[in-house]
């Protein structure tokens, strides 16, 4: 075999043996320059991907073109590295002159040589596993950034960490933030003209959104940018974001600093170096429902909005809302991306975003002016937007109240953070699209309580009456009927699709662009394809057993293209999933590589499956089977699923022995390393078990209809 496995043992050994990383990385590891991030098509840099989005417009468009349309059939698997992990990966690898840089869960780093797969170097900083369960959505990360011979690291618990690209040893490392928030950091750093750029998570749980700028030599704090208000007895924050909360401050009501308040840019940042501007997406509030965090009145600025700082000063320049009034948790930090387009006879600077609410966004990038905005997906909450005003024209009613309501999309995103590419050849953007629904209602105003740590939605997932859980029911059986999932090409200028490919459910990955007209990504049904960027014809794909979600890149040794792409399924909450015979089950995660004429590399089998068990005997009274559910959603969803639907584990098919160490599991936290760290910080031991009572409940509803199917 010209390639072979390489997993944790094999890294361990190279680690361990007397041979120097520096030696086989050279001196000049990671050499990323604003000159050569400035002319990233260049001969001497097309063969890299040397950022998150390859080059500073974001655009994940590759003019190699070895592998095309003609070509592509001929892909074969050079060589693959296991991640060790069941964990969700979500990271885009960089490679810069030859070298591979790949993070996995829980920010462990490992260089590659990029033609062999012979690992380099690993470096683990060690994050503690409690934060799969701090973080909003598990363990993963979506990158990290290189710089003038360096690798950088924003660790899930708020490091921020230089290490050498020759060695994988530390050279400098800060923290973020301090650890008596929920803060989290899921987004990939990025890196122009020294400054490192990172924002953080945790709007769920109860934070304050910022972004900071960084000194790429030293770690020393250059600007930061707080997105919402504070609490207004506290006067300024005396930060870069002072005179933006002047225009923020009257958009809010209530006592909304005591819940955080939200907007944390989690994943999309951009830089425009001919403007001078980062461009910042940001996300929900908190609490997620408007009557709890702003009193139903207010815009909320900036929650789901763009915003335009001075890359050298992080001051406010200009801010563009998507979503006024957000109540439905429709962030907008979903990736953006920057192009010149040529619209009505005019070429136009545009930044453009297609976040969760559904439509598709084209923006002035130097001005922040609506150029145009269309739905992509049918959705129930605007029936379009007012071009004179650029704000959304709700529809009757579309605020939560305290009976069940369905609302697409979903808080799961018509799309949600899987990367998308443009082709300027074809003029189309390419991305995942979702149609799902959820069954919103927001609590009693006697029932609400903020809990730090926990999420903190203020929706009833319950319902105080058996006729409300009647109807939830019903309402949810029409959302899962509906769940529709594609990869859609997009022409932003026409605002109008250019074709489509039909998924059986939703889950695909992120996208990549390549001058060899074609689309790449990772399929809902466990494979990684590609196809003709121009038609959306079906071209080639390789069965992986897992679903590659991350974004995929593309590079170049000694004139040989190479197609990289981790594969590691993150659990995404699609209810069809639970429909499929023998259930939905994926390998462990792996980084894989593709070449032209590639032979003799082949992944190992899938593990056997293993047969539903019938679950234990609900002896638990329906009060606390309603108590448990409550728990469950402040508590578990994110990552176990509305109603206990899918997610990285479904908890309605426990194994007996599951059952039987559940609390054990829960606040003793003896899956820990499997990242399930303990709750006993925020449930006590009889909310564990109303929870477990609930799971049980949730099994036997379902258990008939679902071992019938497997």
């Amino acid at each position: 075999m010209r390639a072979k496995r390489l997993g944790l043992a094999a890294v361990l050994a190279f680690v361990m043996a007397p041979i120097t990383a520096a030696s086989q990385s050279g001196p000049d590891a990671a050499q990323v320059t604003s000159q050569r991030m400035a002319a990233p098509d260049a001969a001497a840099n097309q063969a890299n991907w040397m950022s998150y989005g390859r080059s500073y417009d974001e655009q994940r468009f590759s003019p190699l073109a070895q592998i095309n349309d003609r070509t592509v059939s001929r892909l074969g698997l050079a060589w693959y590295a296991d991640l060790d992990t069941y964990h969700g990966i979500e990271s885009t690898p960089l490679v810069v002159d030859g070298v591979l840089y790949n993070v996995s869960a829980f920010n462990i780093v490992t260089a590659y040589d990029g033609r062999t797969g012979k690992p380099l170097w690993t470096y683990d900083p060690k994050v503690d596993r409690q934060w799969s369960r701090l973080a909003c959505c598990g363990a993963g990360t979506r990158g990290i950034a290189a710089w003038d011979g360096k690798i950088y690291i924003a660790t899930l618990d708020g490091r921020l960490i230089a290490v050498d690209a020759r060695t994988g040893q530390p050279v400098w490392s800060v923290k973020t933030f301090e650890n008596d928030h929920a803060y989290s950091i899921t987004g990939a750093p990025r890196v122009f003209d020294g400054k490192v750029v990172i924002g953080n998570s945790g709007a769920d749980y109860g934070v304050r959104g910022f972004v900071a700028a960084w000194d790429a030599q030293t770690g020393k704090k250059l600007w930061k940018f707080y997105t919402v208000p504070g609490n207004p007895a506290n006067g300024p924050d005396g930060e870069a974001s002072d005179s933006a909360m002047k225009i923020a401050m009257p958009s809010w009501h209530g006592e909304w600093w005591k819940y955080g308040g939200g907007g944390t840019a989690w994943d999309s940042l951009v830089y425009d170096p001919k403007l001078n501007l980062v461009y910042i997406g940001t996300g929900n509030g908190s609490p997620l429902s408007w009557h709890f965090r702003s009193a139903d009145k207010g815009d909320n600025l900036f929650l789901c909005s763009i915003v335009a700082v001075n890359a050298d000063t992080g001051k406010y320049v200009w801010h563009y809302q998507m979503v006024p009034e957000d109540d439905w948790d429709f962030t907008c930090t979903q990736p953006m991306m920057l192009a010149d387009l040529r619209i009505k006879g005019q070429t136009r600077q545009v930044i453009m975003q297609a976040p969760k609410n559904g439509f598709f966004y084209v923006l002035d990038r130097k001005t922040g002016k609506l150029i145009s905005a269309r739905s992509y997906v049918p959705q129930m909450w605007a029936s379009h937007v007012d071009m004179k005003t650029g704000r959304p024209v709700f529809y009757p009613d579309v605020h939560l109240t305290t009976s069940p309501k369905r609302m697409t999309p979903s808080l799961l995103a018509a799309h949600s953070w899987t990367p998308m590419s443009f082709n300027p050849k074809t003029g189309l953007v390419y991305f995942a699209a979702m149609e799902q629904s959820i069954i919103y209602a927001r609590q009693r105003d006697e029932d609400f309580k903020f809990v730090p740590f926990r999420i903190n939605a203020g929706y009833d997932y319950v319902g105080v009456t058996p006729e409300w859980a009647a109807q939830r029911k019903k309402l949810q059986a029409e959302a899962d009927a509906m769940e529709k999932g594609y990869l859609l090409a997009w022409n932003p200028v026409t605002q109008s699709e250019a074709w489509r490919v039909p998924y059986p459910t939703p889950g695909s990955g992120g996208t990549l662009a390549t001058a060899g007209n074609l689309v790449f990504q990772g399929t809902i049904e466990k494979t990684f394809a590609a196809y003709a960027a121009d038609t959306g014809k079906k071209l080639w794909a390789m069965p992986v057993d897992n679903v590659p979600v991350s974004g995929a890149v593309t590079y170049s040794i000694d004139g040989e293209q190479y197609v990289a792409v981790n594969a590691g399924w993150t659990g995404s909450i699609v209810a069809a999933l639970n429909r499929i015979p023998g259930g939905f089950r994926v390998s462990p995660a792996r980084l894989l590589v593709f070449k032209l004429d590639a032979r003799g590399v082949s992944l190992p089998p899938m593990p056997p499956p293993t047969a539903l068990a019938r679950p234990p005997m609900l002896r638990a009274s329906e009060d606390q089977v309603r108590e448990g559910a409550k728990y469950f959603n402040e508590t578990c969803s994110r990552c176990h699923g509305e109603q206990a639907h899918g997610g990285v584990k479904d908890l309605r098919w426990m194994t007996p022995q599951t059952h039987a160490q559940f609390l054990d599991i829960v606040l003793g936290g003896v899956r820990a390393q499997q990242g399930m760290a303990s709750f006993k910080d925020l449930l006590t031991k009889e909310q564990a078990e109303r929870i477990h009572d609930y799971l049980i409940a949730r099994a036997n509803e379902d258990w008939a209809e679902d071992a019938v199917k497997r």
